[in-house]
């Protein structure tokens, strides 16, 4: 016998029992139902199928003579017992037949572990084994190279984040310190003079301290050297929010690009319809009635007597000039304009309002006030100052010396829809538009005790303007006092709409005006910075655009409530279609 044949008469090799043996054992590990039965699988199944549909059969004849000779169902013959006990045996193996391999394929599933071991073992019994069975000349029984398979990204959350920044040894001590309590947050600007590292080191020391995640608070790409001492203090992030344009806005011949800085849907698009029908129907026009910003302190006397001395003294026209020079002493802007006093007691309220040039001007009327307060004081040195501002004021408040007065600037805006264009563009008609503001903006206000809300929802818009041109959010109270007004003109053909809002409170400068994406904003409306040639025609501007804004979202609204499509697009437009949960948790 050659070798050839000799090694073909050989018993199976270790690589053969080996193999043979992970499949055993790959079959004692994954046992089936069927392995336990004592006869043929078709054959059993067979018999409990039609057992089991026998025996139903079977019951539901009985049950139906018992209900028809009236006898109680639950007095059962040897028979129905038998039939129970064969229906619940049979019903036991369908269910172990259909379901048992399901439920163990779930809980008896290899883990990707013992798949990874199997893989390994397979290898290693094949690189063991050194007396390879020799390949015939057709079949190439080398061993293939492993493929190599690029490794999938797997994004885990963590509590915590890696900063973004390169955490240093030294900034790593400065965090353990403000941590400890041992530096304050509030005066890592000053001590390390970088105003980004120390919005990092803090945002890191809070994230610590609270065991809570900022992940998705942006820190990069923002100036915080910026917002030093006048925007806000101990930055750890900020925040972003989408801003839409909606216009252009015709108004007093000019167009305007709005911006809008909003997270609630349809809003920009709404404005955006209410400026097509105005911009359609030839535009709207405005008036500012009055541009003054207030500040009103409280002072106190020992006799109400004292107290109606000043106010006396204050209200003479004749002491106004002298009162006036004290005051603009604080700006080359701020120009006394009038001054009112109201009495609580012995307690007076006195009520200062100044131009304030393209500022909002809330600083530069306090300085001023304060200029009168400290010359007050020497005829009258029994004045106790209890606080520069007593809320008659009003500000960051609803009031109605807001609403009557005015405070900053009081624009009245105003326009002329077509009726065919209410018709084709706004989806309603003159009639339904005025009967709906009679009883909503006005009826309906006033049965709610409203104090200057007489419209549906001028605060959405100069909100968002507001954040979008860097504005005081807070002053949306009160510089959304508004009342809409319609009625139809023309023989009723077309609609004549306007809106009166008495204390717009804006400025071109100062604040939040000189961020980056907010100046871009007020540089789009071309009201950007102070105006050289004729001072707070930039700020009164501005507010004459907000009225106009506020003027669109109004026209749009009640029409689309007439009309009753405010549900079918809020639908539409503000719902997500994307999937919450699975955002949350990426």
């Amino acid at each position: 016998m050659d070798v050839r044949n000799r090694q073909s008469a050989k018993p199976a090799g270790p690589t053969v029992l080996k193999a043979k043996k992970l499949v055993d054992v790959e079959s004692d590990r994954n046992p089936k139902v069927s392995d336990a039965l004592p006869m043929p699988l078709y054959l059993t199944n067979v018999t409990f199928f039609t057992l089991f549909f026998s025996v139903v059969y079977f019951l539901l004849t009985r049950w139906r003579e018992k209900i028809r000779t009236s006898t109680p169902l639950h007095v059962l013959t040897f028979s129905e017992i038998s039939a129970l006990f064969a229906l619940l045996a049979s019903f036991i193996y369908l269910l172990g037949f259909f379901g048992i391999d399901f439920v163990q394929s779930l809980i008896l599933r290899p883990s990707a572990d013992v798949w990874a071991a199997d893989d390994d073992e397979m290898v290693e019994i094949l690189k063991d084994d050194s007396r390879k069975v020799p390949c015939g000349a057709a079949l190439n029984c080398s061993i293939p190279p492993p493929k190599v398979v690029d490794p999938v990204p797997v994004t885990v959350s963590v509590s915590i984040p890696v900063p973004a920044f390169e955490m240093t040894e030294e900034d790593e001590e400065i965090v353990k310190s403000v941590v400890a309590g041992a530096t304050p947050s509030y005066s890592l600007e000053s001590k390390l003079g970088d105003c980004r590292r120390a919005a990092a080191i803090r945002r890191e020391a809070l994230q610590r301290t609270t065991g809570k995640s900022l992940a998705g608070l942006p820190l990069e790409g923002f100036d915080y050297d910026s917002i030093l001492g006048q925007c806000c203090e101990m930055p750890v992030g900020y925040v972003q929010i989408p801003v839409g344009i909606a216009g252009p806005l015709l108004l007093d011949g000019r167009e305007y690009s709005v911006p809008m800085a909003t997270t609630e849907g349809c809003l920009v698009a709404s404005t955006n319809r209410g400026c097509k029908a105005i911009h359609l129907s030839g535009g709207a026009s405005s008036v500012l009635m009055r541009d003054g910003m207030t500040r009103a302190p409280v002072v106190r006397f020992s006799t109400a007597r004292r107290a109606a001395e000043l106010k006396f003294f204050l209200e003479d026209t004749a002491n106004f000039e002298t009162l006036a020079m004290v005051f603009n002493r604080s700006s080359r802007f701020a120009r006394l304009q009038s001054i009112k006093c109201a009495i609580a007691g012995k307690n007076l309220y006195t009520r200062f309002c100044c131009g304030t040039g393209d500022a909002m001007g809330m600083n530069m009327i306090s300085k001023g006030v304060q200029n009168v307060l400290d010359f007050l004081q020497n005829d009258f040195p029994d004045m106790d100052v209890l606080g520069i501002s007593g809320n008659f004021c009003s500000d960051k408040k609803p009031a109605a010396v807001n609403w009557i007065e005015g405070r900053g600037k009081s624009v009245v805006c105003e326009a002329t829809i077509k009726g065919d264009l209410v018709r084709k563009v706004l989806k309603t008609n003159v009639e339904a538009l005025v009967e709906l503001n009679m009883l909503k903006n006005l009826t309906g206000s006033a049965m709610a005790g409203a104090l200057g809300g007489f419209n549906a929802h001028a605060s959405n818009i100069v909100s968002a303007v507001y954040i979008a041109t860097g504005q005081d959010p807070a002053q949306n109270v009160e510089s959304s006092h508004c009342i809409t007004m319609m009625e139809p003109v023309n023989d009723g053909k077309d609609l004549h709409i306007s809106v009166t809002m008495p204390s717009i409170e804006v400025g071109t400068v100062g604040g939040g005006t000189q961020l980056a994406s907010q100046a871009a904003c007020l540089n789009l409306l071309g009201v950007r910075g102070a105006n050289r040639e004729e001072p707070g025609s930039n700020s009164r501007m501005l507010a004459t655009i907000v009225s106009g804004a506020v003027l669109a979202g109004e026209l749009s609204l009640m029409s689309a409530l007439a009309a009753g499509q405010l549900v079918k697009s809020h639908m539409k437009y503000n719902r997500s279609s994307k999937d919450v949960s699975a955002v949350a948790s990426s």
